[in-house]
C-alpha cells in the first residue's frame, strides 16, 4: 500500500481527479485528499455534485460514491497544518495535483506554501519524492511554460491531460481513462485502464 496525496484545484478537468481517486482506492492505496475552494466550484459546474466543506462529510460521500474499496481515504482541510503531508517527517510516497491550476503551479514553482496543497507539494520536492502536476490550461503563456520548466528541473513530473486517440475511444470516459492510466503508470500503480503500447491488438 502506497500513501499518495491527491489534490484537486480549480482548473477544468475534475473528472480526471475523481477517476484517479476511484482507481487509487480500488487498487488498495492510502489516499490523503485535499481540495481548494475553487475545486468545489468546478465540481458543481462539471460534475453537478458538491464537494463538502467538512472533511468527514467528504470521506463519507466518496465511500458511498465508490462503494467498497480496498484502499483507505482520509480527507484534510486546505488549512490543516497538522496534516501528515505538511511535514517532511511524514510526506508519503507521492503526490498528484489533478487538475492543477496555473496559480497553484506558479505557487509551487516559487515556493509559496500558503496553503496545504502548495506546502505538501513543496515537501515532495525537498524530500525528493514523486510530484505529478496535471496542468489544465490552453494555450500556455511563457510564464506558465517557465514555471513548468522550473518544476521539471526541480524533479516534478509535468503531465498535461493530453489524451491519445490511437486506442479509438468510444466515450468521454475512455478519454478520461487514458490520462488517468498515464498518471497511475507514473505512480507505479498497476492499472488495467489502458494496455501498454504494442499490446493493443
Amino acid at each position: 500500500m502506497k500513501t499518495i496525496t491527491l489534490a484537486f484545484t480549480g482548473a477544468s478537468g475534475l473528472p480526471y481527479g475523481i477517476r484517479l481517486l476511484e482507481c487509487l482506492l480500488q487498487s488498495g492505496q492510502r489516499v490523503h485528499l485535499v481540495y481548494s475552494q475553487a475545486a468545489q466550484i468546478v465540481a458543481k459546474q462539471e460534475l453537478d455534485f458538491t464537494l463538502p466543506n467538512r472533511p468527514q462529510d467528504a470521506e463519507q460521500m466518496f465511500m458511498e460514491r465508490f462503494g467498497k474499496c480496498s484502499g483507505e481515504l482520509k480527507v484534510f482541510g486546505r488549512d490543516d497544518w497538522y496534516a501528515p503531508m505538511a511535514s517532511g517527517s511524514n510526506p508519503g510516497d507521492a503526490m498528484v495535483v489533478c487538475p492543477c491550476t496555473m496559480g497553484t503551479l506558479g505557487k509551487i514553482a516559487n515556493g509559496l506554501s500558503d496553503d496545504l496543497i502548495a506546502r505538501a507539494a513543496d515537501v515532495m520536492l525537498k524530500e525528493r519524492r514523486t510530484l505529478i502536476l496535471v496542468p489544465r490550461e490552453t494555450p500556455f503563456s511563457a510564464i506558465h511554460l517557465e514555471n513548468m520548466l522550473k518544476l521539471s528541473h526541480a524533479g516534478a513530473v509535468i503531465l498535461p491531460p493530453s489524451p491519445g486517440f490511437y486506442h479509438h475511444p468510444q466515450s468521454v470516459q475512455e478519454v478520461v481513462d487514458f490520462v488517468v492510466a498515464r498518471i497511475l503508470d507514473q505512480l507505479g500503480v498497476a492499472q488495467t485502464l489502458m494496455k501498454p503500447w504494442g499490446e493493443n491488438t
